[in-house]
């Protein structure tokens, strides 16, 4: 008797339960004929390159909010500005205010105190840069492509090094480099280190994956050439 009122009273709990606020949906990559010549090693970088860069344009965009001096240095508005950084990491051009310098060199300029450029703009070059030079150069892979898991890791390292100096060190007034993430009493926005540890997680998956299919495919070798010795079924008549 006493399961027609429980059930009437689950019910009304789950009408009156608030709906789930909706959180998106995994968004797959449309097919093409250029993943006929990729691995799933190969697949899988040039979709995490995709979104290290796309995370890197959102934290320009970030920046370029709190730190709208930046912008204004070398653009007519905020958008022209991120496009213009956009398209010189893209087409692998020099980034002017960086005198030449690529990879850490660039990042290390852009992160000095009397750094008088964009920063913002030098900053994320020099990071995407950094990025990929580690991934051999490209952004996009193919089987006669490999990576070297240890300048991933590497990369995985600067990118908390780069994150760590943006939050700590000052300028010669003793000002923040770049506002970037806020923990102050009356707000806590940690919103440029969440989009950090993607991007650092992304290229320590790459990294520890290049390691282990090396390792797999030496266990491979191995259980076939025991497998071919030992485990082969034996006649029955």
């Amino acid at each position: 008797m006493l399961i027609i009122p429980l059930c009437l009273a689950l019910g009304a709990c789950s009408m009156l339960a608030p709906t789930p606020a909706p959180h998106g949906e995994v968004q797959g990559a449309s097919t093409s004929g250029a993943e006929l010549g990729q691995s799933d090693v190969n697949r899988i970088a040039t979709l995490g390159m995709h979104d290290n860069l796309d995370s890197l344009y959102r934290l320009l965009d970030k920046l370029y909010r709190r730190n709208p001096a930046e912008w204004k240095k070398t653009a007519g508005s905020r958008e022209l500005a991120i496009k213009r950084v956009r398209d010189a990491i893209e087409a692998r051009q020099p980034w002017p205010e960086l005198q030449g310098k690529h990879d850490i060199q660039a990042l290390s300029l852009a992160l000095t105190p009397d750094f008088s450029g964009d920063r913002a703009a030098a900053f994320i070059y020099g990071a995407a840069d950094m990025i990929i030079v580690a991934h051999g150069g490209k952004t996009k892979f193919y089987l006669i492509d490999g990576f070297d898991a240890q300048y991933l890791y590497n990369a995985a390292r600067n990118m908390e090094i780069a994150a760590w100096i943006l939050n700590s060190r000052k300028t010669a007034a003793g000002q923040p480099l770049l506002l970037s993430n806020d923990m102050s009493e009356s707000e806590r926005n940690i919103s440029f280190e969440r989009e950090f540890g993607k991007i650092i997680a992304r290229i320590d998956l790459l990294a520890e994956m290049t390691t282990e299919k090396y390792r797999r495919a030496g266990i491979s070798y191995l259980q076939n050439l025991v497998g071919g010795t030992f485990l082969q079924f034996l006649p029955v008549r």
